[in-house]
This record gives structure tokens, C-alpha cells and sequence, in this order.
């Protein structure tokens, strides 16, 4: 299970960092990319916040290994990882083990009370209630990119960017030596209900 978690773990790393889509081979490419490179003109900052409050003249566009958006995010995982990202976004750019540090404290950490981390989902601790099922919500691959990335990719059917994602999961686990068919179940999400709709997530 050890090779597997590490696997699904760096399989979203590789996706959310990639450039690949622009190459014939995707998978190639994870950790291209340390920064969203065309960020809304917006950058992402919600003054409804009244916990984190943006700081005016700092721009909060996806930045990291797994990338964080949006002011009361990094307010969050700064927190999380006693850090003033708040303040200093840019960390997470510039120096990679911050970005790293980051990235595992949003694995194993849930968006939301009584909802699981993307590490407990993979690994089975979580046990899935009877609204779960009926969302078609199971423990495995596919649950986690439910919880890292919701309605961007989960309930939309085969989409590229889903299928690609796992093709990263196969491409690590290929890597350290681990056959596909030893990937486990529950690999897509394409039909599983979201935990939170468009929700102010961690990554979004």
C-alpha cells in the first residue's frame, strides 16, 4: 500500500503541475509548472472573508506543488503549516519544500468536518455512509480526485483531464515497479456525486 499511496499522492502533483497536454506523451511532464502562468485579473481574492482577509497588493493565483488558490486558502494551509501565506504567497514558489509541505498537509487533511482526507480515502480508513454509496463515492483513486479537484473533473463523465490524472497515478506506480492491475478499484469519478459542489476548497 506504501508504493501505491505515494504513487496517488505524486499523481496529483503531476497533473496539477504539468504542461504535458501540449506534448503526445502528458504524463512526461508532471512538475513543469511551479505557478499558474495566465491568472485571473482578479487573482482570485474574496473580500467576503472575514478570517482571511486578502492583503491588499498581494496577488493569490495558483502557486505549488499541489497549487493553492484564493486568499482564505492560503490562509488556511498557512495556518496549517505555520506559515504567513497570507501575507507571502510567493513562498510556495519559490521554495519547495514549503510547496511540498503544503501539498501533504492538503492530502491529509479534510476540506470539511465529518468529510475524509484524500489520504484516508485512498487508504481505507475511510468508511463510506449510505448517501456515499449512493453518490458512488468508494473508498479508492477515484475519491481523491473527488476531494482534490470536485466538480473540475468528478461527475462529468470520461473527461481527458480525469483520464489523464489517472494515467499519472499509472505512469508513478509503473515507476516504482507496481503493476497497473495492482492499482486498486474505484479508479475514476466520473460518475460520483462531488463532496462540494464548486466549493472553497483547498485548491479552488
Amino acid at each position: 500500500m506504501g508504493v501505491r499511496v505515494v504513487a496517488a499522492f505524486l499523481a496529483h502533483v503531476g497533473a496539477s503541475t504539468s504542461c504535458g497536454r501540449f506534448y503526445p506523451n502528458p504524463v512526461a511532464w508532471g512538475l513543469c509548472y511551479k505557478r499558474e502562468m495566465s491568472p485571473y485579473q482578479n487573482y482570485y481574492c474574496d473580500d467576503s472573508n472575514e478570517i482571511y482577509r486578502r492583503v491588499e497588493g498581494v496577488e493569490y493565483y495558483g502557486r505549488g506543488a499541489l497549487p493553492v488558490y484564493r486568499n482564505y486558502n492560503y490562509g488556511i494551509i498557512g495556518k496549517g503549516i505555520k506559515q504567513d501565506l497570507l501575507s507571502h504567497p510567493e513562498l510556495l514558489e519559490q521554495n519547495a519544500t514549503l510547496a511540498f509541505e503544503a501539498a501533504i498537509w492538503r492530502w491529509m487533511t479534510p476540506v470539511k468536518w465529518r468529510q475524509p482526507s484524500a489520504h484516508d480515502a485512498f487508504v481505507g480508513n475511510w468508511k463510506p455512509t449510505k448517501n456515499d454509496i449512493l453518490s458512488k463515492r468508494y473508498p479508492g483513486f477515484g475519491t481523491t480526485m473527488n476531494i482534490m479537484r470536485g466538480d473540475c473533473i468528478c461527475g462529468r463523465g470520461f473527461t481527458d483531464e480525469m483520464n489523464i490524472t489517472i494515467s499519472h497515478y499509472i505512469n508513478y506506480l509503473g515507476l516504482m515497479g507496481v503493476n497497473h492491475e495492482h492499482s486498486g478499484s474505484s479508479l475514476d469519478c466520473a460518475d460520483q456525486v462531488v463532496f462540494n459542489p464548486s466549493s472553497k476548497s483547498f485548491g479552488s
